[in-house]
């Protein structure tokens, strides 16, 4: 009865092709917060640490002050899905915006990285809307935002399409997201053009030329004599 079941064969299912943003949207949407006032500071920060490291919504709003360590060695812990935690380095630019930020957050460390005004963990709503109202304002200086569906989701996908475009393994990638399986970042292979683009750049174009094959007249006289 059990290896019948385990013969069904499974559910067919279309997959979609993740969505990610270019290099030039990820810098608009970088310069959308107002940083003249707190909460664009926090949203900065927020979403600078969000297309670097690439972690998830829930880990990032479960951030504390203690879980960044911006000295010798700079990396963000979080715990991803399954309750599993793992560290992250950060780059030289995402540790000066961290420091200032959480200079001027003055936390503990228990306390939440990215609060609200009343010093209250963000929720996942909370970065949503703010990650709506980015978008609106990036989109006015970078068309192609333009009818772009744009989540804390998409941020992840794009820290990984850096990373692969960067040259980075997809092992090293599955390791860097939190994947329990490194086949998941296959779609990220099948999501850039530009990677499939430079395969074939590097194929031989095959010599065959257009029109109709005219065979030679010893071929002809040998099949007339057949």
């Amino acid at each position: 009865m059990i290896q019948q079941v385990l013969a069904i064969p499974q559910k067919r299912f279309d997959k979609t092709v993740v969505s990610f943003l270019q290099p030039e949207e990820i810098d608009a949407l970088l310069a959308a917060p107002d940083r003249s006032r707190w909460e664009g500071r926090r949203d900065h920060a927020l979403l600078l640490l969000a297309v670097q490291t690439g972690l998830r919504l829930s880990e990032l709003t479960g951030l504390n002050c203690g879980d960044i360590e911006l000295g010798s060695g700079a990396h963000v812990r979080c715990r991803g899905k399954g309750r599993k935690q793992r560290c992250v380095p950060l780059t030289p630019a995402t540790t000066a915006v961290l420091r200032v930020w959480l200079r001027e957050r003055h936390g503990s460390p228990d306390e939440p990285a990215f609060p609200t005004r009343t010093g209250r963990r963000l929720s996942d709503d909370g970065v949503e809307a703010r990650l709506k109202l980015c978008k609106t304002i990036a989109r006015q200086h970078c068309s192609s935002l333009e009818g772009k569906k744009i989540s804390p989701h998409t941020l992840r996908h794009s820290c990984a399409m850096n990373l692969l475009r960067s040259g980075v393994d997809s092992t090293v990638i599955a390791l860097w997201l939190g994947h329990a399986d490194p086949r998941s970042t296959t779609a990220y292979l099948h999501a850039d053009m530009a990677i499939k683009e430079r395969a074939l750049a590097r194929t031989t174009s095959p010599t065959s030329k257009p029109g109709r094959y005219q065979p030679p007249d010893d071929l002809l006289a040998f099949l007339e004599s057949l």
